[in-house]
């Protein structure tokens, strides 16, 4: 039986009770809580997960994706500055781009999974030539990657994967993350997993994932193999001592701790059973659903780790408000439209995004998490039914 004042909300204990008991006991053993063993431990946990290469573990999704941006750019790798960015996203999927002088361009979303328009792609690719993609599989939902991947390996265009909400969603039984180039991926608190705050980044080329440890710490080379140490400081005449503070790019500091890698250890040995959870309600949720107007449409290769149910109606208003009365914690559709937020409308003002300005009026999301009860989703989908049905 559901409390009428119980609230149904979007996040519940992902970092829970026993965890943090663990945790206490960790701490009384006077541990090194900066970034250390720890840290290269779960990077090598999640590499293994995800099914890559290389992994480096940061503060934030954000930081990744600002550290990923980076890498491509002092990489050598990209033949312009020109890098397409997806008009449903997070602001933190794009800023980085702004920030760091390159020439965004804004790639509508479809209506079957809110990903990349590949219309307007094809024509973004034929009209701008970009060397570079970032996209987001939005709440959990994978883009069309077997036609994105055709197209940029066609064009030379390296692919960021921003999988912040969907950890653990697979199209055509790979993980999402592990597809393009680079994948990122975030640990906030209100995410399938949680570190408190935190992230990481995805590569399979070694030359990207050497310049990523490097700009992760200031551009200095303590965290890169002896090789790799070696071969830039005989490059650069740089003696062992001199070493020590040697920078070799302008770099950023954006380590996370072995404190935060603890934790994140911990969310490893259930993250399975939160992925394997979120599908579960997410399919249940699809079936009781009820909205004529328009409704999530993955391809049969998607496999869905959900962040949360996407509604798209007319009604948003009501539901809203009906939501809210039956205690039901509910957000926008992230951010919406890129295309209305003004730090992007102040600065460009030319593109078209009409499925993401539609989306961004009319769009919501639903609670879910590895907590949520199947009665729960249940209750939830009534409520929403009974105000789209009216």
């Amino acid at each position: 039986m559901i409390s009428k004042n119980e609230k149904i909300t979007l996040v519940r204990d992902t970092i829970n009770f026993d965890d943090v008991q663990k945790l206490i006991g960790w701490l009384q053993t006077n541990p090194k809580l900066t970034k250390g063993d720890l840290t290269i431990e779960l990077e090598k946990l999640w590499s293994d997960w995800l099914g890559v290469k290389y992994s480096v573990y940061v503060n934030s999704g954000s930081s990744a994706n600002l550290a990923a941006i980076y890498a491509l750019l002092l990489s050598g790798k990209l033949r312009n500055n020109k890098i397409i960015v997806p008009a449903v996203s997070w602001v933190t999927t794009i800023s980085p781009a702004i920030q760091l002088g390159m020439e965004p361009i804004l790639c509508d979303c479809n209506k079957d999974n809110l990903g990349l328009d590949l219309d307007n792609l094809k024509r973004i690719i034929k009209e701008e030539k970009p060397s570079s993609l970032i996209l987001v599989h939005v709440l959990g939902f994978s883009n069309d990657m077997d036609e994105i991947v055709s197209l940029c390996k066609e064009h030379d265009i390296k692919i960021i994967e921003d999988t912040c909400e969907s950890i653990g969603s697979m199209y055509d039984n790979k993980k999402l993350g592990s597809i393009g180039d680079l994948g990122t991926f975030s640990f906030y608190f209100g995410h399938h997993v949680s570190t408190i705050e935190g992230g990481m980044i995805t590569t399979n080329d070694e030359d990207l994932y050497h310049l990523l440890l490097s700009l992760r710490s200031h551009g200095w080379d303590r965290d890169l193999p002896e090789t790799k140490k070696r071969e830039l400081r005989d490059q650069h005449k740089v003696s062992d001592f001199r070493a020590l503070y040697t920078f070799y790019y302008p770099g950023f500091n954006l380590r996370s701790t072995d404190l935060q890698a603890f934790i994140g250890k911990l969310q490893m040995d259930k993250i399975d059973d939160i992925v394997s959870i979120r599908e579960k309600n997410y399919q249940l949720y699809h079936n009781l659903i009820d909205n004529k107007e328009w409704k999530i449409n993955p391809s049969d290769k998607m496999y869905v780790s959900n962040f949360a149910y996407p509604i798209i109606t007319s009604k948003i208003n009501e539901l809203v408000e009906a939501l809210n009365e039956n205690f039901i914690e509910c957000r926008p559709l992230i951010c919406g439209s890129i295309n209305k937020q003004p730090f992007w409308y102040e600065r460009y003002t030319d593109y078209k995004t009409p499925n993401a300005d539609w989306l961004h009026i009319n769009g919501l999301y639903l609670p879910n998490n590895h907590e949520m009860t199947e009665e729960e989703v249940i209750f939830v989908s009534e409520i929403v039914n009974n105000v789209l049905n009216k």
